[in-house]
């Protein structure tokens, strides 16, 4: 057993939402992101700053970080893949930007249009600038686990991203295992090489459960030393760029599930059942997380 501290990155503001067909108002975001705050949600991926066209569901980013109270704009992140998206979040005041990059040559093309290289030069870039204006920045590798074009993804290509993205000081590195593919093993090597490629910068992770295996992975990621999760409440997740890909791990689960293993972190679970009603009732069907369905244990009154 163990005392040690994570940190859950709440991600269904944003991916959590990105990939439903049903339309989420402004206010119903809004109040998603403010039930995560009052559940002790310390940092919450809130909007997105892509093109409305590709990712519909994100089209009112300013709109609903500009409705945010005060306590939730300072956990707020927007996601960026270009410096167009850099710009808007910095319109907006958005405290924290996380910038993306594909492992693959294909993901790179098939989700952002350019090359693999092109995006590592352009993260590089973004994260420097964001910097200087006063963000702070974070860099997500895409696809680090497996992708849906490519297939395979060499270890080695996934730990020179994370070194060159590490030489311009990002906050952080995550690595997203976007399509549910990555395995146990697998993620305590990829964690244990990339951790010490960009030491001392911490590891991050992004886990999605299309195989079910993302709590597994959870797990062998926690032994592996990673102390930053990026959850979704209720499970809910995806991106319309990697097919069949489906949701986040849920938050609910994992924190349950490393809380009772003896690890500490601030996010209730007993505020998290609101969250979990609001999702249903607009969604028109039950989330996936198996906490939010069963409820923790031991139960309490």
């Amino acid at each position: 057993m163990t005392s040690e501290h994570f940190q859950v990155v709440e991600v269904s503001p944003r991916d959590g939402l990105q990939n439903e067909a049903v339309p989420f108002a402004t206010r119903t975001k809004v109040l998603l992101i403010e039930a995560c705050v009052a559940a002790g949600v310390d940092r919450i991926e809130a909007v997105s700053f892509v093109h409305p066209k590709l990712v519909p569901q994100m089209a009112d980013a300013e709109a609903v970080f500009e409705a945010l109270s005060s306590e939730a704009k300072a956990r707020a992140i927007g996601l960026v893949l270009n410096r167009r998206g850099l710009e808007r979040s910095q319109l907006a005041g958005v405290p924290e930007i996380n910038v993306v990059v594909a492992a693959s040559e294909g993901f790179a093309e098939a989700n952002q249009g350019a090359s693999r290289a092109a995006l590592v030069e352009e993260a590089c870039s973004i994260i420097e600038d964001a910097r200087s204006s006063g963000q702070r920045a974070s860099a997500t590798i895409s696809v680090a686990f497996g992708c849906p074009f490519d297939g395979e993804i060499d270890p080695s290509t996934v730990v020179d991203i994370a070194a060159k993205l590490a030489s311009v000081r990002p906050i952080e590195i995550a690595l997203g295992d976007t399509i549910g593919a990555a395995v146990p093993p697998q993620v305590k090597l990829l964690v244990g090489l990339v951790s010490e490629a960009i030491a001392p910068l911490p590891v991050r992770i992004h886990l999605h459960n299309t195989r079910n295996s993302g709590i597994a992975n959870a797990w062998a990621a926690l032994e592996a030393g990673v102390r930053i999760f990026d959850a979704s409440m209720g499970g809910i997740g995806g991106c319309p760029f990697a097919p069949k890909a489906t949701g986040n791990i849920a938050t609910e689960d994992l924190v349950w599930m490393a809380t009772r293993s003896g690890y500490d972190c601030n996010v209730d679970l007993s505020k998290t059942a609101t969250i979990k009603t609001m999702l249903e009732d607009r969604l028109g069907r039950r989330v996936p997380s198996m906490v939010a369905q069963a409820g923790p244990f031991p139960t309490t009154s």
